[in-house]
């Protein structure tokens, strides 16, 4: 399936929605440190309910150490302020999910690293700053899991 990364994730909340994001998609998480919490934090574990014991979740002590983890797989980073739209993209089977910390979103020299394949963004309204992190993390994966036929679903033959 796919990989969602967060680049240092600032709010528990976000964190527990992407765990049982992934659990309900077959996704692995990628948690880029510093994190701006623990992972024992009473708000993630709320969030993500038990879908703790379902998820695959790797964390990583920095960028570096999560690029050597992904190896040679397609690396897409969301930043509000790239062009390619999420849309447009044709996901395949494995590809990086990297989004960026809440308050600020990727940082250039992470989003224009030499492992990137592309920067990609949400469209999103005129004066709009940003989306939650959660909510886009869902759009994107839900989008490649569509072009996939949505593989492995229950219900689905």
């Amino acid at each position: 399936m796919f990989r969602i990364a967060f680049y240092q994730p600032e709010i528990p909340p976000n964190t527990g929605n992407a765990i049982r994001l992934a659990a309900n998609t077959g996704c692995e998480l990628h948690l880029i440190e510093p994190l701006g919490f623990s992972l024992a934090a009473k708000q993630l574990k709320r969030a993500g309910l038990d879908y703790h014991e379902l998820t695959t979740t790797h964390v990583h002590a920095d960028f570096d150490a999560a690029l050597k983890a992904f190896g040679d797989a397609t690396i897409y980073a969301f930043a509000t302020r790239a062009s390619r739209c999420y849309a447009d993209i044709a996901y395949r089977q494995g590809d990086v999910l990297l989004f960026g910390p809440e308050s600020v979103g990727l940082p250039d020299d992470v989003a224009h690293a030499d492992a990137i394949t592309d920067r990609v963004t949400l469209p999103m309204a005129p004066g709009s700053r940003s989306l939650n992190l959660a909510n886009s993390a869902s759009i994107v994966v839900y989008e490649a899991w569509r072009q996939h036929g949505f593989a492995g679903a229950a219900g689905r033959a």
